[in-house]
């Protein structure tokens, strides 16, 4: 037996002997428990002559604790959406807009109705026909509230004056269909506060007496019409 084995079974042996000379006090059932602890002592040693000095090395050094790779973490960086700038040169930095038809009916309804106005004011109408959609007093659909009809007119009035709605001027066109992708996308909503309706300045239809005015954007006032949800 190597020296390491017989100073690993010395070590034990101290240990074992110690508990056994602090536990025997003055009663038979600590001399029981001393003898147990002999035996059990005995047992051991037995068992540590049978190793081999490796193993025994391998016990009195402990467990071999695996040391954890450094990794080197890149800096993160947080991901944000630019913000929605009302400029035409913005607008055309952004990708080659295209989506089913709703974004093709808002892209017509910005285009026709406000294709005359500034970016705030196309925005402005887009605002108006998605808060249409959400209000739950008109159709849900992009397409269904710019086609929608009653009274004996239309709600938007290029559905109804007869003329081709094919989206002639390139520039603006291009525009509008940018504006009506990065609103269905979920841009702010933030020039109108929720209108409904607009009416242009040379003009005062009766609900403009009885919905609260919002905005004054261009050539466009906006109201908002009560009893709408948001």
């Amino acid at each position: 037996m190597t020296g390491l084995a017989l100073v690993a079974i010395w070590a034990l042996a101290q240990a074992a002997d110690a508990d056994v000379s602090r536990s025997d006090k003055n009663t038979p059932a600590n001399a029981v428990i001393a003898s147990e602890m002999g035996q059990l002592l005995g047992a051991e040693n037995r068992r540590l002559g049978g190793l081999s000095g490796e193993t025994l090395a391998a016990i009195a050094a402990g467990p071999q604790v695996q040391a954890v790779p450094k990794v080197k973490l890149k800096a993160m960086q947080p991901k944000l959406e630019p913000a929605v700038q009302y400029s035409a040169a913005w607008l055309m930095t952004q990708p080659e807009p295209k989506g089913d038809e709703n974004w093709q009916c808002l892209t017509e309804a910005i285009y026709f109705e406000a294709r005359g106005e500034t970016i705030k004011g196309q925005f402005a109408v887009a605002e108006v026909i998605l808060n249409r959609a959400d209000s739950g007093l008109y159709p849900r659909s992009i397409c269904g509230v710019v086609k929608q009809r009653g009274g004996g007119a239309c709600q938007f009035s290029y559905i109804c004056d007869s003329r081709s709605n094919r989206m002639g001027e390139a520039g603006p066109r291009a525009i509008a269909g940018r504006i009506a992708r990065l609103m269905l996308d979920g841009a702010p909503r933030a020039l109108t506060d929720g209108a409904t309706h607009f009416h242009t300045r040379g003009v005062r239809p009766g609900w403009a007496r009885r919905f609260p005015q919002t905005a004054a954007i261009g050539a466009h006032m906006f109201y908002r019409q009560p009893g709408t949800r948001g």
